[in-house]
């Protein structure tokens, strides 16, 4: 049995325009630009029969400090890293921990049921279970001989 998946080419093109934009950004700017907002946070996210989940790594961060969001077929997580108050007797030769505030959207490959999803953070780890809607999940139908 095979399924059939619709066609949509704009959500391709936003995934090949993320992608172009990741490999710039690491390649070229990253050593410039530990500052300020963040390239957070690192992201694992694989689909289940029943449900999709996003891993994410905040390290540093608390439950309270991350912002989670559904909108149709886009999660998006924000949050803050909160920088210690410099102290002038402090002389830094490497500083490379990104502070500011970031802002991660991630097109999610099927609908899910928002109202339904589940967010557990445990070691800066955040994970997000969000169970599949029931239009979108495979159904079995079965043939009558004659």
């Amino acid at each position: 049995m095979s399924n059939l998946t619709r066609w949509e080419p704009m959500r391709e093109m936003i995934t090949l325009r993320e992608a172009m934009d990741r490999l710039f950004n690491d390649a070229f700017t990253r050593p410039l630009s530990m500052s300020g907002v963040s390239g957070l946070p690192a992201i694992d996210m694989y689909q289940t029969k029943e449900d999709v989940v996003v891993k994410a790594t905040l390290p540093g961060l608390k439950a309270e400090d991350v912002d989670i969001s559904i909108t149709g077929e886009q999660l998006t997580l924000r949050g803050e890293v909160k920088q210690e108050s410099e102290q002038k007797d402090k002389n830094y030769h490497i500083r490379e921990q990104s502070y500011g505030s970031f802002e991660r959207l991630v097109l999610l490959p099927t609908d899910v049921k928002a109202d339904k999803a589940k967010a557990e953070f445990e070691d800066g780890i955040l994970t997000i279970t969000m169970p599949i809607a029931e239009d979108v999940k495979p159904k079995s139908i079965s043939i009558k001989a004659q």
